[in-house]
């Protein structure tokens, strides 16, 4: 199910990298601090592109839970002015500044031509090597989804479009995940009041 997941919200994407938008607005701000447009809608095909070089990379040994590969990440909680979150922001403003919209669009449809082979061929017990660790190919694709379902919001609303609406079985993976991880971070206890009880809600359980 993740894998079409996977596919399907891959599709999604495209298709808003594909509006006019988001070339009138390359340059210009975007709803996230320090990102212009153009490195927003590079941060999204990126979960496409990169996601073609990880299942022609060789294999790796072992896979964590990943729930794991999140809670190992310093970038979760370090905040955005962190020196992990800043290199990620500054590697897609730099990667927007070497191409265009139109040659982004073109690099994200041929690498969705490759993956509608790629994904459904891989083992059920392939595990995709990270570096210093590795994921289940399902995991990893369940990262991506999630990555894909957050960012395409992150471009809509910078560019004043309506958020397109991904496919169900993709939010809702979406939305365990993210509870999930937001459980880690401020405890079952707040998210359970967060999502029950308005009047002793914390003020926030974001998970990332």
């Amino acid at each position: 199910m993740i894998r079409d997941a996977f596919l399907e919200s891959a599709d999604v994407a495209a298709t808003l990298l594909r509006a006019p938008e988001v070339s009138e607005q390359w340059s210009g701000p975007s709803a996230l601090t320090g990102y212009s447009c153009g490195g927003v809608a590079r941060h999204l095909a990126n979960q496409i592109t990169y996601t073609v070089t990880y299942l022609a990379a060789p294999p790796g040994d072992a896979a964590i839970p990943v729930l794991d590969h999140f809670t190992g990440n310093d970038w979760l909680t370090s905040g955005p002015d962190s020196a992990d979150n800043v290199d990620i922001r500054n590697r897609s403003e730099q990667a927007a500044a070497a191409t265009t919209a139109g040659e982004l669009a073109d690099h994200v449809d041929a690498a969705i031509t490759e993956l509608r082979t790629a994904v459904p061929a891989q083992p059920a017990g392939r595990v995709i090597d990270l570096g210093e660790w590795g994921l289940t190919v399902d995991d990893f694709l369940l990262t991506r989804v999630m990555e894909l379902v957050v960012h395409a919001d992150d471009l809509a609303v910078s560019l004043g479009l309506p958020t397109p609406p991904m496919p169900a079985a993709a939010t809702e993976a979406t939305i365990e995940l993210l509870g999930r991880i937001a459980a880690w971070r401020h405890g079952p206890l707040n998210v359970i009041r967060a999502l029950s009880r308005r009047e002793r809600a914390p003020g926030s359980i974001s998970a990332l």
